[in-house]
Formats: structure tokens, sequence, C-alpha cells
């Protein structure tokens, strides 16, 4: 019987009113597995190429034959607007069936809350952050709201695989099955995963399945892609050039702009007008600032805004308003976004994505574009690349285009081999077991030491983490009443932890930006986002600082003036890059492809920065002389690595060649003054990378390096070694200098 005869009439009938012609292959794929298996599934195809159906035409098919007694599918999404989204998807494909469709986040009424409480069943879509206040708040009606749960569904399973909040995602499941006394089957969906293996495998922890990931043969798709490159200020690259042959030209216009008006914003001001477009920004101020540009161009030009603003910082009114305007076939507006965006939600026939500078991933990059192209048009992205004009004497390394590069390697990765970034599964999640045990305690009450190390150790995310180190933590929760021991020796949530507990705030495990004052003795100079070490320097007020102290509870960073240049540093390494993006950088200087997307101004800027490199052999050899004493380094390393090599340098390697004077542009390049030459550099690199290094080496003293957001929490010694040990790769970086 094939797959259309198994679905259930109702399922049918929804395809007949939807016009489908055919299934696709991710539908036949996904129903063999669920039909006739016991295996969780993941589900690793394109952007709309109807994945959420895939995974739910079977589930409704087998609940229609056999009711489930409570929720008998729980859908799991990062984001509410998503959730939002699949939620009025899956309604209208239950109706009939009369299976109930229920979401629940921090913006959902309690009415309808209340509802499924009092009668659990059909399918529940939540948050990870709203079904960790589930766990811990509902404890005791856990049985009665998923004694029957048989699948669970994570959509962009990609995205909730990046650090914390992916772990915690994976801690819920294991919980909550647990808890209400299930094994659900679990259905991974995702349009970019890098290793399918690995992912398949943290799917299916604990649950004693096999993870099926079918081979879904999709057709071949169209793709626009455009990439412009724009000075903020002067003359444009391919002014007074002859272009290239091939080169793809837009004419620009020369109408009214606003005062000292950014060209790249102009241009993406002309190119959105009577067309419905996203454009994509990599952090929340910028998604700001450059909706702020994009307006005042209307102003300039006295035409109606026409220019919304999603991010997630924004009220939810703000964003279901956006969503909504967004959505209707006749308006022709364009949304600024960052990441909340990204995924799949469905917000119409969007004509193409604007990307300014590149993201940091692949991933990122096709989740993007994949958000154009639906209704059967081509996936349409246009790059928009920015930076300041190079003064004439300006530095070898600021001459370089970092945005440019990294903009064309992430296209070429995907181009040449599908490669997208695996996800990084080797962390020591201090920061989470922290947050995990506490939720434990909270939901469950009272229980022994060895009791909550069994349950919270034996959650997959922790299986690297030693009983050693969970004594060490259990200990300093103790002394700061965290946690509280009984007059029996059990343990249950202390003051301060109940403080904690008690905040909405405290189900996420993401971080939230949070702002740093910076002062000098009595001055307030400004302030940062997630402040660098102890020792670092910082640009801020025109001037250039040392951090002398850091206090995070009162969130004051204290320094002190020094004389020099620094790149202005407020916090966050620019994403994390993986390292094949840095080599597929170098590999872009070195050859002399002329890359069918680029437009005149970026390939102009490719010439001329291909023509500086092959003088001064940035791309043939690590370490360039910049003049006198003054050397750069261009590892080509990922964020990571590079940080290591930069600690590397500095406390095994600084003194015996005379560095000093460090500044890093992560992760691009490190410059510095030095005394020895370049052969003595790397004989004294190789000979220390060839001695034994344990990683603890290279966290400064004192230095207590708060990546995660309840690291606060932890004790000194193991955030130190979760830095150390979890965050820097050194393998990587001794294979690199090594191979020098």
């Amino acid at each position: 019987m094939d797959v259309f005869s198994r679905y259930a009439p109702f399922v049918q009938d929804f395809i007949y009113r939807n016009g489908w012609e055919s299934l696709r292959g991710v539908q036949v794929a996904a129903a063999d597995v669920i039909f006739n298996s016991d295996d969780n599934l993941l589900l690793a195809a394109s952007t709309a190429s109807g994945k959420t159906e895939a995974a739910f035409f079977p589930i409704l098919t087998l609940f229609s034959e056999n009711m489930p007694s409570t929720v008998g599918a729980l859908y799991i999404g990062p984001l509410k607007a998503l959730i939002n989204d699949q939620f009025s998807r899956l309604n209208e494909l239950c109706d009939e069936a009369d299976i109930p469709v229920w979401h629940w986040h921090g913006d959902v009424a309690q009415s309808h809350k209340n509802k499924l409480m009092k009668k659990p069943s059909g399918i529940l879509q939540i948050t990870p952050e709203s079904l960790e206040a589930l766990l811990m708040h509902r404890h005791s009606a856990l049985t009665s709201l998923f004694g029957d749960l048989r699948f669970i569904v994570i959509d962009e399973i990609h995205s909730l695989l990046r650090g914390d909040r992916g772990a915690q995602t994976i801690c819920l499941i294991e919980r909550l099955s647990r808890l209400a006394g299930v094994n659900p089957r679990r259905i991974g969906l995702s349009a970019t995963i890098g290793d399918p293996q690995k992912t398949g495998e943290i799917l299916s922890s604990g649950t004693g399945r096999k993870t099926a990931i079918p081979k879904v043969v999709e057709p071949g798709a169209k793709w626009r892609i455009s990439m412009e490159h724009f000075y903020v200020t002067g003359r444009q690259a391919a002014e007074g050039t002859d272009v290239p042959a091939g080169v793809m030209e837009y004419p620009q216009t020369t109408d009214t702009a606003p005062e000292n008006a950014d060209p790249g914003i102009g241009y993406i001001f002309e190119h959105t007008r009577g067309r419905k477009c996203l454009v994509f920004v990599n952090s929340r101020e910028e998604c700001e600032a450059v909706t702020t540009s994009l307006r005042s161009y209307c102003n300039a030009r006295h035409e109606h805004d026409r220019f919304l603003i999603h991010h997630g910082n924004l009220s939810a009114s703000y964003r279901e308003t956006a969503e909504e305007i967004m959505k209707d076939e006749d308006q022709y507006q364009t949304t600024v976004t960052t990441a909340t965006l990204e995924l799949g939600i469905d917000i119409g026939k969007l004509e193409r994505a604007f990307q300014i500078d590149a993201p940091y991933t692949v991933s990122s990059f096709l989740q993007r574009m994949g958000r154009t192209g639906r209704r059967g048009q081509p996936n349409e992205m246009w790059f928009v690349m920015r930076e300041e004009q190079p003064q004439p004497r300006s530095l070898l390394p600021s001459t370089v285009p970092w945005k440019l590069l990294q903009g064309i390697a992430l296209v070429q990765l995907y181009r040449e081999s599908k490669w997208v970034e695996p996800q990084n599964t080797d962390r020591l999640p201090f920061s989470l077991l922290y947050h995990q045990t506490l939720c434990t305690l909270a939901g469950e009450g009272e229980l022994s030491p060895a009791a909550l190390a069994s349950r919270v150790l034996g959650l997959t995310p922790f299986r690297k983490i030693s009983q050693d180190d969970y004594r060490t933590l259990l200990r300093h929760l103790i002394s700061t009443d965290q946690i509280a021991q009984t007059d029996r020796g059990g343990l249950i949530v202390g003051l301060a932890g109940e403080r904690m507990t008690n905040s909405f705030r405290f189900y996420a495990v993401f971080q939230e930006n949070e702002e740093y004052t910076v002062r000098c003795e009595s001055s307030e100079l400004g302030t940062v986002v997630q402040p660098p070490p102890v020792g670092e320097k910082i640009a801020l007020a025109g001037e250039v600082w040392t951090v002398l102290e850091i206090d995070h509870k009162r969130k004051l960073i204290y320094v002190e003036h020094v004389e020099g240049k620094v790149p202005a540093y407020f916090g966050e390494c620019p994403g994390d890059i993986n390292t094949r993006i840095l080599e597929r950088m170098r590999q872009v200087l070195k050859e002399n492809d002329i890359y069918p997307y680029l437009m005149k101004n970026a390939a102009a800027r490719l010439e001329a920065s291909r023509r500086t490199a092959a003088v001064s052999g940035v791309a043939d050899k690590p370490l360039v002389c910049l003049g006198g004493d003054m050397w750069c380094l261009f590892p080509w390393l990922g964020t990571y690595s590079f940080i290591a090599l930069e600690r590397f340098i500095k406390i095994r390697c600084a003194e015996k060649l005379g560095i000093r004077g460090v500044e890093s542009w992560r992760p691009y390049f490190i410059q510095f003054k030095m005394k020895a030459g370049e052969e003595e550099f790397f004989r004294v690199l190789k000979e220390e990378a060839a001695k034994e290094l344990d990683a603890m080496e290279l966290v400064y003293p004192k230095e207590v390096p708060v990546f995660e957001k309840y690291d606060d929490f932890v004790p000194d010694e193991l955030v130190r070694k979760g830095f150390a040990y979890g965050v820097l790769n050194t393998d990587e970086m001794l294979y690199r200098i090594l191979n020098w």
C-alpha cells in the first residue's frame, strides 16, 4: 500500500484541498520510518520541503486509529513565533479529526493553558523554557499530562544543538520521559545539519532506539545570489576601474539621501522598494541602527515608512505585528531582523533576502536564504558588505576585506561540497549543570546527594563530568545557600536558590544581553556587553583602557587609561567561526576565480585585495612584518583555536621572543611588536608546541572566564576548567603550529 493510501482520510482531504499533485520525497521517507519501524527519525531536508507535514501526517494518522489518553505528541520549537506559525498550520490539519492542538509559551493566555491541564490531549507545542517551567512547577501533573506521550518532535534541531540551550532540551526530554514513565519516539527536523550521524546519536540518547536518517533526493534548487561591497564613505572600489567581463551590475541611484548617508543602506533601500523582503543583520544593536537608517531614507524621500523590525528584545506585540504584515500578500514591506526570522516561520511569498555583512556560519546563510523561494520561486539573497575606507597609511591587516572574504567563503563551501558546521559536543557545561541541579530539586523536592547525582549526572549532556567535579559544585552551592542540607542529610533548594528559581528568567539558559558599566576611578565611561578578561584592553569614549577588575555581581568594570590604539571590544568574539571558513577565506585570496555572484564593487575590492595579498605574502605565509619591529600573524584558525593560540603565544612564547603590545582582531589576525625575527618566532613556537600542554595553562592567573549564563554561581575552579577543556581548541591550535 502506498503512503498516500496509508494516510488517514482527513489527511488525504487536506492534501487534495491544497492542490498537491504528489508527495515529496521527505514525506514518503518519513512515513516509511514512522509507520513501519519503532526507530527515532532525523529528517534533514531543505527549507520549505514539507518536513513538518512529513512528520505529522503519519503521527496524526496513528492517533486517529488509536487516540492517546493524554498529550500524545510534544512539539518543541526554538522560537515563540515559530510555534505560533506551526500552531495555525496544524490547527487547520487537525480540526476535522478532532485532535486538539495546544501551544504553550510566555505569550499564551493562561485560560488556554488551563484548558489543556483539565483535559490533556492531542499535540502540545512548547519552547524549551516553558517545558522547563512545567517540569519544575507541575511535577505532580506530569503523568496525567504525558502518561501516553508517543512522539517528541524537535523542530530546527540544529539551532537547539548549539550550546547550553540544546543540551537543556536533551535534559528536559530525558527528565520528562523518566518522570512520566514513557519512552516516546523522537523526531528531529532541520534544513542544515553538519553531521547527521552525530545528531542522530544525540537524538537517540537514552531511548534504546536507533535513529533512522533517510537520504532524501531533492530536486535541484535554483539560487539567485549577489554580493556587493560598499565603503561607508569616500569613493567606491569600482570607481574609475573597468568592470570585469561577466560581473553583475545594478544601476545606482542619485536621488535624495539623508545627510552622511551610508551607500550600502541606500542600496538596500532602493532594491526593496515595491517588494517583500527581509534584511538580516548579525546583532540586535545593528538591527535597531539599520532600521533607523532605512527610515531616515523614507523621510528624506518623503515616502511612507515601509520598514518593520523584528528581534528578541522586542515585545510580543511588535514581533507579531511584523509577522502578520509580512504574511499579508498585498503588503510590500521589508523587515529588518536578527536570527529571530531565520528559522521556519512562514511569512508569505518573500521575494528576496538581504544579508548585511557575512553571517558567522554556513548554517545561518542557508537558513536565511531559505526564507525566500517559497511558492516555487528560486531562493534569492543579496549580500551587502560594508567597511570603512582604509586610510593611505593603514597597516596591512586593516586593508583586508574580512567580511567580503567571509561571505565568499560561506557560499563557496556549500557550493563546492555542501559543507555545514558540525555540532560541538565536547563542552563541559558546568553552567547548565548548576541550572539542572536546581531545576531537579525545585521540581522533585528533597533528594539524597546520591539520588541527586544519579538523576543529574545520568543526563546525556553531563556524561563527561566527573563525580569529583559534581561534589565540588554541590559543596559550593551549599556554601552559597543555593541549596541546603536537611537534618536527614537530604538536599533541597536553599534560600538564595529559591530567589533564582522563583523568577521566570530562570527557565532560560541562554544569556540575555546585560550591560556592564565601565568606570575609571570615579568617572563613568559608558557600557559594554560581556566584558573582556582582566588585563585585556578596551576602546571606549575615544580612548584605550586596560581592565583592572570586574565585579560581575554589580555589573561594573574598573579600568585605567593607557596609550595606544585597539579595536573597540564590546564583549563577544565575532561569532563562533569554524576553521574551515577561515581556511576557505585564505584560499579566496590566493585563487584567481571571479565568482559569478560578485557585483562590480565587490569584484573590484576582491581584485585589489588579491594584489595586496600577492605583494605582501599574507595568504602564503602566516607571519608578515609590517615594518620595523611590528609583526602580524594570520593563523587562519576558527574562533576558539585562535583564542587558544593568542594565549599560547602570550603565556609560553612572549618572553622568549621579546613580544609586547599584543592586539587581536579575533579570529582574523594578531598584531604585536617583537625583538626576534621570523625564523626564531617559528622555532620557539614549535619547540613549545612539542612540549606537553595542559589547557589549564592557557587560563590567565586569577581569571574566571565567565561565558555562560550561570557561570557566576559555579565555583571558579570549575569555570576555569570548563573554559580550558570545553571551549579552547588546543588540539587544533597545536596541530597548526607544528605544521607551519
